[in-house]
């Protein structure tokens, strides 16, 4: 695919929105997705590229949470050869997928990620409850980094929020633990399926690049920035997003 000026123009400040939304409430590849799409790319290398710019963010958070000694790595481990196979999965089904029907799932699979994502109710957070090593906590890691790690490596958007949402549901612990676990099965579901769409020619570097760049801007900002409920603009910025996604498919422009 030949990429035009407008092509960054559009995608790179929408990547930078999904950075901010990201920061502020979550729910960020619920905008960059669909940003590459609306864009003009192809199915196939718009989740690639999308994966290259949200695995740089990731990866930024991921070491954070490591630098602050919040990720178990007894946990960690089986938890990302799990992601590893589930994310390769995904990825392999995904460029086997015919990309319009892949466009009829996405009808289906992103306005449910949204829901989710959105469902702050879902989230029932117990700040006290320690991360207890049991047979219970490793069976809850390996299987949601199996199958949401499939997610990831299919589509992607809400994977973050989903992990942390089967860590507090069946692992009864911490969102703040839940979330550190998570980063580290996103990260690596991220870079497995990445490396796949990369080695099949699926990744579109210089628009990825410039992408991830503005989405990391975007988080620092929303990260630093106190702003009085700034949550306010995730909701109608994503549902905005998702109806121009939408209306792209059914060919509207």
């Amino acid at each position: 695919m030949t990429l035009s000026i407008g092509t960054f123009l559009f995608v790179c400040p929408l990547l930078f929105l999904a950075g901010l939304v990201d920061a502020i409430g979550g729910g960020g590849g619920l905008i960059s997705l669909p940003a590459y799409l609306i864009a003009g790319l192809p199915m196939h290398q718009a989740i690639a590229t999308n994966k290259l710019s949200s695995t740089c963010g990731t990866t930024l958070a991921t070491v954070r949470f490591i630098k602050n000694k919040l990720v178990n790595f007894k946990l960690a481990i089986p938890s990302v050869i799990s992601a590893i196979i589930g994310s390769s999965i995904g990825a392999k089904l995904s460029l086997m997928m015919d990309e319009r029907i892949m466009e009829y799932i996405l009808f289906v699979v992103l306005p449910l990620a949204a829901f989710i994502v959105l469902n702050k109710k879902l989230f029932k957070d117990n700040p006290d409850a320690k991360l207890t090593l049991n047979a219970k906590t490793y069976m809850t890691a390996v299987i949601a980094a199996l199958i949401i790690g499939m997610y990831d490596g299919f589509y992607g958007p809400g994977t973050g929020t989903f992990l942390i949402i089967a860590f507090t549901t069946f692992a009864k612990i911490s969102v703040g633990s839940a979330n550190a676990q998570a980063k580290v099965i996103n990260l690596t579901t991220n870079i497995t399926s990445l490396i796949i769409f990369i080695l099949n020619g699926q990744v579109l570097f210089s628009l990825g690049l410039a992408a991830a760049a503005c989405n990391m801007l975007g988080g620092y900002i929303g990260a630093g920035l106190v702003i009085n409920k700034g949550s306010r603009i995730v909701k109608p910025t994503i549902l905005l997003v998702l109806l121009l996604l939408f209306l792209k498919i059914l060919g509207v422009f």
